[in-house]
């Protein structure tokens, strides 16, 4: 009898256990693992791309259009059980080129170009004016199909639609 409620009781402990350890939040490190000390051996006008990714690497992404530029992208995310990651710390390093590929600049970004989209919203933020149901309704009555110059489909001298 002693026996079984000890089993019963440990087994209520690792019961606790597992769910406490279900209801944990996941920190997550994503992208570039930044160095600082490689980081702040880049200098400009000393260094090029070549020497740039010997130190850094890769970088995370590169400029398509304009002046070349390279980004090294780090974030740090958390997730509560039964939600989705949530990024929690943004680090970007930008390193800009001139024409000859050197080193013009460095600079950082953060948690500023973080943009939070959520898909499942019944709403979509768009630019332009704000209009009511009824303004939607009712805005185009008389704009619909009118003719400038009055005419029934008809261009001003013409016979056709065309003006032939």
């Amino acid at each position: 009898m002693r026996n079984m409620r000890l089993i019963v009781q440990g087994a209520a402990v690792l019961a606790l256990g597992v769910a406490a350890a279900g209801c944990s939040s996941i920190k997550d490190h994503r992208g570039y693992i930044v160095d600082e000390v490689l980081v702040s051996s880049v200098q400009p006008g000393v260094d090029n791309k070549q020497s740039v990714e010997r130190t850094l690497g890769r970088p995370t992404f590169t400029s398509q259009y304009g002046k070349e530029t390279w980004y090294y992208v780090s974030q740090n995310t958390q997730q509560k059980p039964f939600n989705r990651p949530r990024t929690s710390d943004q680090n970007i390093l930008v390193i800009n080129f001139d024409a000859k590929n050197n080193v013009t600049s460095l600079s950082r970004e953060g948690m500023e170009k973080v943009a939070r989209l959520s898909p499942e919203s019944d709403k979509t933020d768009t630019l332009g004016r704000d209009r009511s149901f009824f303004q939607d309704l009712f805005g185009n009555i008389g704009a619909v199909g009118a003719v400038p110059g009055g005419g029934q489909g008809q261009a001003p001298g013409g016979t056709g639609p065309n003006g032939s």
